[in-house]
This record gives structure tokens, sequence and C-alpha cells, in this order.
């Protein structure tokens, strides 16, 4: 006979090499997007750009891979995609619906093109979905892998329900879930110091390469746009290229940023530092910061050549956002909108007529706390 044991559930060791990656991958995030407007004119803002996108949207879906459950799906993780992904972005797809509305345009509510950012939560709750059924198969990350390279070749997937990033970013995801097959988090925390440093110096080195090449080929990379297959956004001949040997070039990307994702993990504190708890703000920060970035992308304010301080400060200004947002007023504020529970749209019967399982509210565990992807269990390299 199994015994529930909710105590146990509530108190899930969080680890703090993996809360460290999130606020920082996250951060990065807010960087990219807030220094979009300065790529047109300034080379080094691009360089910067091109840096960050070349591993940080790899690495914060990665780290949702490495948390996803591949097993039969349950109650409570159905449940978990519908109030940790669909109802928040039901909730701010129909915000910027308003927004747009009130600066101006129609009000024409459509879900099925996601505004800005929300194209992750479509994309995050399909992989959820479809990681089950495609584990199943030999050789998972080399089919998903396959698949992202041949959606390229199709202008039919378009943005529509953003098939394209859904497709085109499906491998880091299965990344993610085979770095936790292979229980590497464990072994990695127990490494001394000394061994430790030694990765990250080899690390250290291939983000300087890569930092280093973005500047010294910056027209070359604008001529080849480089910044378009970063994004995952769009078929090869809609990029500009209808050539047989187009996904060949989607291929190094995947693989780079997969050995980046690798490198950027190496390099991730394993101890508790000042930022750690931001670590479980990731969904507040990921939804928020485009409001405050919202009003530099809108208008002219960043458009044209500028002073070269507006890169570092803008830099700065991203990071602050990243630290405000994780901050539990904050968090406590905007809570019904990024955790909404929506109790009284669920079944309160443990189950209808044909068996179909539907726990009750009171019967579930308390959903994950500020956490995107999930918090992770206390033993971080458990097979799910």
């Amino acid at each position: 006979m199994h015994t529930a044991r909710p105590h146990a559930a509530r108190t899930k060791r969080r680890v703090p090499l993996w809360d460290n990656a999130r606020w920082i991958a996250i951060t990065l995030v807010v960087v990219g997007h807030g220094i979009l407007p300065l790529i047109g004119e300034d080379d080094a803002a691009y360089s910067v750009y091109l840096f960050i996108y070349s591993f940080h949207v790899a690495v914060f879906v990665t780290v949702a891979g490495y948390f996803a459950k591949s097993g039969p799906p349950t109650a409570r993780s159905l449940r978990q995609v519908l109030t940790d992904i669909v109802f928040p972005f039901v909730i701010f797809e129909t915000i910027w619906t308003v927004v747009r509305w009130a600066l101006g345009g129609d009000f024409a509510l459509d879900y099925t093109t996601a505004s800005w950012t929300l194209w992750f939560l479509i994309a995050l709750a399909a992989w959820r979905i479809a990681l089950p059924y495609l584990v199943l198969l030999r050789y998972p990350l080399i089919i998903a892998i396959v698949i992202s390279i041949l959606a390229g070749y199709t202008e039919s997937i378009d943005s529509t329900l953003a098939m394209t990033r859904t497709f085109g970013m499906f491998p880091f995801f299965v990344f993610g879930w085979k770095l936790r097959q292979w229980q590497l988090t464990g072994r990695w925390l127990e490494l001394p110091g000394r061994i430790v440093w030694r990765w990250r110096a080899g690390a250290i080195v291939l983000f300087a390469a890569v930092l280093a090449v973005m500047p010294v080929a910056i027209e070359t990379w604008r001529d080849l746009r480089l910044r378009r297959f970063m994004l995952y956004d769009e078929a090869y001949v809609a990029i500009g290229y209808d050539e047989p040997w187009s996904g060949a070039i989607r291929l190094g990307l995947l693989l780079l940023a997969m050995l980046l994702a690798v490198g950027f993990l190496v390099l991730m504190p394993r101890g508790r530092h000042w930022f750690t708890p931001f670590g479980a703000a990731t969904m507040y920060i990921y939804l928020l910061h485009t409001f405050v970035l919202f009003p530099f992308r809108e208008t002219p304010v960043l458009e044209g050549a500028q002073p070269f301080w507006v890169l570092p400060a803008m830099i700065l200004f991203c990071i602050g956002i990243s630290i405000v947002l994780s901050l539990r007023p904050v968090r406590r504020v905007f809570r019904p909108l990024v955790e909404p529970r929506a109790r009284w749209l669920f079944r309160p019967e443990p189950s209808t007529a044909t068996g179909t399982l539907v726990l009750p509210p009171e019967a579930l565990p308390p959903a994950t706390p500020d956490a995107l992807p999930p918090t992770p269990p206390a033993d971080p390299d458990a097979r799910t």
C-alpha cells in the first residue's frame, strides 16, 4: 500500500547550481532583449547580442528539459501544464492585446500568435506533452535534431502557435532531459575544486573564443543573416537560403549551442550566493521584463548611433530589472497573474464516470513556488 508523504513534497531540496544557472540565464535573456534596439548601428552591441544568443536560449530550454518528466502523464502533471503554462499564456496574451489596443491598435484577441516572449510558454507545453512519447523511441536526441533541421525546409511550419521555435528548439529540451539521464549533476557536485577549475578553464577558453570571433567577423555575420538563424523562427528560404545544404547551418548552430550550454553550466557556482534565491523567480522575470523594456522597443529613444556608454548602461539596467523582478514583494503582487491556481476551474470529483483520474485540489501537493522549470528533487540525478 502506497502512503502519501505530502510533507516531503513540500520540502524538496533546491540545488543551488540550478538556481544560479536559471537566474543568470534569464538575466541574459533580459539583456539580449534590452540591447536589441542598438544592434542596427552599433557593431559592439551586435557582437554582444550574437554572443548571448549563441547559447542563452539553449541554456534556458536545456534547464527546462532537465527537469521535465518523461514518465506517463499524471493528473498532477497535466494540471501543472495548465496552471504553470496555459493559464499564464492566456492571461498575458490578453494583457498584451489590451496594451496594444490602449496604444491605438485594433482590439483583436489572437491566441494562435504569441506576443513577443510568450512563444516560450506554447513551446514548453508542447515539449512537455511530446517528451514521454519521444523517449519511447531509440535515439530521442538525434530524432529531435532531425525534426528541427527538416522543419526549417518548409514554410508551412510558421509562427502560428510558435511552431517554428517549438520544432527548431526541441533538441535543446531533449538535450536537457538526456543530461538528467546521464546523472552528471551528482558527480559534478562531488568533484574536488581543482578538477572543477580545469573544466572551467576549458569553458572560459571556449567562451572567450566565441566572444572574440563575433566582432572580428561582424560584417560577415550580418551578410550571412546569422541573427535570424539563431532565432529559429523562420524557414531557411525566408532567411534567404534555398540551397539543399541550408540545414547544415542550423545543425552547426544547434551543436555549438549545446556545447556552450554545457560550458555555461560548468561555469555556474555550485554553492549558494546572494543571487541564488532569485533562481526561483524566473517565470516572473520572463513574463514581466517585457513590460519594462516595451518603451525602448516601441519608441525611437535608442534608434540611430548612440554614445559608447549606452551599451554598458543598458546591460546594467537589464541586470537591475532582473534583480528587482526577483524580489518577494514583486512576486507577491503579481502571483495571481504569473501563478494562477484557478481552483474554481478544476473538477471537485476524484474521477469521472469513465474512469478518468481527476484529483481534487486538496489531494494535490501545493504548486511549485515561483519556479520555471519546476523545483529540482532532492536527488538531482533521479530518473523520471
